[in-house]
């Protein structure tokens, strides 16, 4: 990943939206983005800021958003939070108090995003984010709506294509950062593998930030569980877990459920990320993605040597739907757009898209997107399966 790159990007993106105000005298709404730009997790909020800069430039020169007689466009402000809650807090009150925000477009990290979140509800923001913890959502949070698939949504699809495609596996040992993310994570596995009749015989953790995982490999391979299950490792730590256990000669079924970016496990894991099943990937490049996913896809090649992911083509998407929701709301208040959000259907980069999840989350907060079964086989990622929302179908049919 190439930080200056990726900076430079940011700036011209910048200027354009810049031109465009000088031009149209609009009104300008800033649009916060709190993720991990720098450790193992670096290429998960870059790419999300390339995203929603990219949203942000396609609407602005397309003359902004009229609201109430009024023009606005968008500009992007990006921070790092380090995964951590305490730069959680941090970015909140810069995006908040410092940029007077008055969306979020981008969250990554359910421990800095619920310290972000006790700051956006209490100061009238609405959030999207990707944070993977139930908690985040509910009645008791109407500002916050989720962007991306959780493990609610993904886990059960993915673990029953697995076992449908490797029907003796019986064990599964499964390995999780030590944090907020991962502890939310763990119980739905437990609870997903053992309805397929597979049995957890081991749970590991590891500190965000770890570099030697040959201890924790060694003790995983030496049970020799059937199945591996990286859980929501980011793609640097992934690539180096399964290095170590291909040297150490362990050749099970291997998955990542938060697997976003085969190019980079691939880059640190060579041949031994070869079957690893991903939950959290996709072929944007491929047959099965839209014609705007293929354009983003080549976009961000370009921007950052990298192909995009669901985490970061979230972000492109909460954007365009909160401009959908301004207009359908003619209103740039959060709060009014927040009751409108849930009511409408908006298009993305999948296509026209709503907001649901009320059965399981007690309130529409959860953007119904497909999950995308993929695997990397010889070095590249291969998407097998895209399955989309059946609440989604319904409400696409009732429209």
């Amino acid at each position: 990943m190439n930080k200056l790159k990726a900076l430079s990007v940011g700036s011209l993106f910048a200027l354009s939206s810049l031109l465009m105000v000088g031009t149209t005298q609009a009104e300008v709404l800033k649009l916060g983005i709190s993720a991990p730009m720098s450790g193992a997790a670096a290429n998960w909020g870059l790419g999300q800021e390339w995203a929603a800069r990219k949203a942000a430039q396609e609407i602005n020169d397309a003359g902004g958003v009229t609201v109430g007689g009024k023009n606005y466009t968008f500009d992007v402000v990006a921070y790092d939070n380090k995964y951590s809650a305490a730069e959680g807090t941090k970015i909140g009150q810069q995006i908040i108090n410092r940029d007077r925000a008055r969306f979020v477009v981008g969250g990554i990290g359910t421990a800095p995003i619920l310290a972000l979140q006790s700051l956006t509800e209490r100061n009238g923001v609405l959030m999207f984010q990707s944070a993977w913890g139930k908690s985040i959502k509910g009645p008791q949070h109407p500002l916050t709506f989720t962007q991306s698939n959780t493990p609610f949504e993904i886990l059960g699809p993915l673990y029953t294509y697995i076992k449908e495609q490797n029907p003796n596996i019986k064990t599964v040992a499964i390995l999780n950062p030590n944090d907020a993310t991962g502890k939310e994570t763990l119980p739905v596995a437990q609870e997903v593998w053992d309805s397929l009749g597979v049995k957890v015989i081991d749970v590991s953790w590891y500190e965000r930030g770890t570099t030697q995982f040959q201890p924790i490999a060694a003790k995983i391979a030496g049970l020799n569980p059937d199945v591996i299950d990286i859980g929501v490792t980011p793609p640097g730590d992934a690539g180096v877990i399964l290095r170590e256990l291909d040297v150490l000669g362990w050749k099970g079924v291997k998955t990542q459920p938060a697997g976003t970016n085969a190019d980079q496990v691939v880059q640190i894991a060579g041949a031994a990320a070869n079957g690893l099943y991903m939950g959290f990937s996709g072929d944007y490049g491929g047959d099965q993605a839209t014609e705007k996913q293929r354009e983003l896809n080549q976009g961000m090649i370009a921007a950052l040597g990298e192909t995009i992911n669901p985490l970061q083509i979230a972000a492109y998407d909460s954007v365009y739907a909160i401009k959908a929701a301004m207009l359908a709301a003619n209103s740039v208040d959060p709060r009014e757009i927040a009751k409108v959000l849930p009511t409408i259907v908006f298009e993305t980069s999948y296509g026209p898209t709503a907001l649901g999840g009320a059965d399981l989350y007690g309130s529409p907060q959860q953007m119904l997107l497909p999950v995308m079964v993929t695997q990397i086989q010889d070095g590249k990622v291969n998407e097998l399966k895209r399955i989309k929302p059946a609440e989604l179908e319904k409400r696409l049919a009732s429209q």
